[in-house]
């Protein structure tokens, strides 16, 4: 499709969840589903906005006059969850965080930021409104060479869970109420479904960048708003994953082309992505009619000048080959490591030589171990005893596998065992490999050496040896 032909237009929305404290209060984020302390329920009404009107979305839940049910923890969840108490001054860690991604994205700073109040009557919020606040606006990041403009940066509440849902009545899970929550809102300046998928990865990869991100399913959410000439502006919800973004796109385009083809009225509307690439209805377009300010919280004057620029994902792996002569794929599978595990391979990049040998020891070996063994074990744990044995030259790189191997049995490391072989006595053995089997090739010739061996040698150690005795 010829989608500047189309007048096409796309924005992307991305919800990030944030570890530590929740944004209200000094309740944990952890989410639980088990078998509720207690429960309450609740009836929710539409409030006029700011603007004196009642916003339609909110209009048309309540029309449904739908009662809901609450689960609550009574280790986890306080009064301001329940609407029982006004809300705590914000979380300053969570502030700090979207202060940062926002300068991150080239952002205008708010010069007072004002907490308000957005109307949501579906009972996935206690008070019938959810708090969110613009922290910046008028940024850019760069995709491929190109601006993609950052309408805002907004910090705001996680919703609670739906745990069931009937015609008259929903249920919900506190557990997720006030999870601090990153809103990351583009300007319409996506001109294709792949460009789409690549700036939510680009979004993703600076969120990640902080290190305060909560991971897993459920904890990053992309919203993608899309319309073409002669239609209306959809958003869709639900991406399972980036990947799915394209297709779906690609078929909602589509299904707008039809509806106009046959003349029929396009409606603002939030549909939801489905698992076969199509959308279905959810509700009417919420419009601003819904926000208004939130009295409890006092304004914020933002101070800049108390943290320091983050480094993103894509700068550190351009250290990491500038620094430590890593390649590109060895220095993004060190970041990568370091972001999941939480673990700094600076530090051991710093001690031992080998840079490329200790990127291997936390990301390749393991997934060697479980190939060839079945086992799998914590290797931080015995990182720094084996990187100083390979670096003194007390065992070789290659018995790497065959060490962890032992030590997966009995919990000791038996250097001994996979002690380097002399050099006189390697030479000695090469010597008589090659002269046994004269017009070999070189390959072959080097796996009887290795296999006498068993890793116990410098593979290009022995390779010069043997290169001695073939002239």
């Amino acid at each position: 499709m010829d989608y500047k032909k189309l007048g096409f237009k796309c924005g992307i929305e991305i919800h990030q969840q944030l570890e530590g404290k929740k944004l209200f209060c000094n309740c944990p984020t952890e989410i639980r589903k088990n078998k509720p302390d207690f429960t309450f329920d609740r009836r929710l009404r539409a409030s006029a906005g700011e603007s004196g009107k009642v916003d339609v979305a909110a209009a048309g839940e309540q029309q449904k006059n739908k009662l809901f049910t609450y689960w609550g923890y009574e280790d986890i969840n306080c009064l301001v969850e329940m609407d029982e108490e006004p809300p705590n001054p914000v979380n300053q860690e969570a502030l700090k965080i979207a202060l940062q991604v926002a300068q991150m994205m080239n952002c205008k700073i708010i010069d007072k930021i004002q907490f308000m109040r957005k109307t949501v009557v579906d009972g996935s919020n206690t008070t019938g409104f959810q708090r969110t606040a613009i922290i910046g606006r008028n940024g850019f990041i760069d995709v491929n060479g190109k601006k993609i403009g950052i309408a805002g940066v907004f910090l705001e509440e996680e919703a609670c869970q739906i745990m069931k849902r009937t015609a008259n009545h929903d249920t919900y899970n506190l557990s997720r109420l006030g999870i601090p929550l990153l809103e990351i809102a583009t300007d319409p300046d996506i001109s294709s479904p792949e460009e789409c998928k690549e700036t939510a990865a680009k979004i993703g990869m600076i969120l990640r960048s902080t290190g305060a991100c909560k991971r897993g399913i459920g904890t990053i959410r992309q919203d993608v708003n899309v319309s073409i000439k002669g239609g209306a502006r959809t958003e869709t919800k639900g991406f399972q994953d980036l990947k799915s973004i394209p297709k779906v796109v690609e078929n909602e385009v589509k299904r707008h082309l039809d509806l106009i083809k046959k003349k029929k009225k396009l409606q603002n509307e939030v549909r939801k992505a489905e698992s076969d690439f199509s959308t279905t209805f959810l509700r009417l377009m919420p419009g601003a009619a819904r926000m208004y300010p939130e009295t409890d919280i006092p304004t914020i004057k933002p101070e800049l000048g108390t943290f320091k620029q983050i480094e993103t994902i894509e700068e550190r792996i351009v250290r990491y080959k500038k620094s430590f002569g890593l390649n590109d794929d060895y220095a993004t599978l060190a970041v990568k490591y370091e972001d999941k595990e939480k673990v700094v391979l600076v530090e051991y990049f710093k001690k031992y030589k080998d840079h490329k040998f200790i990127v291997d020891f936390f990301t390749n070996i393991p997934k060697e171990l479980k190939k060839r063994y079945n086992t799998k074990i914590d290797v931080k744990k015995i990182a720094t005893e084996v990187f100083e044995k390979v670096a003194s030259g007390h065992m070789p790189k290659g018995s790497v596998i065959d060490l962890l191997a032992d030590y997966s049995k009995t919990k000791k490391l038996p250097f001994d065992k996979f002690k380097v072989v002399s050099a006189g006595n390697m030479e000695k053995e090469i010597q008589i490999i090659a002269e046994n089997n004269r017009g070999a090739p070189v390959g072959a010739l080097m796996g009887m050496i290795m296999s006498k061996f068993k890793g116990k040698v410098d593979g290009k150690q022995a390779m010069q040896i043997l290169q001695k005795y073939l002239r």
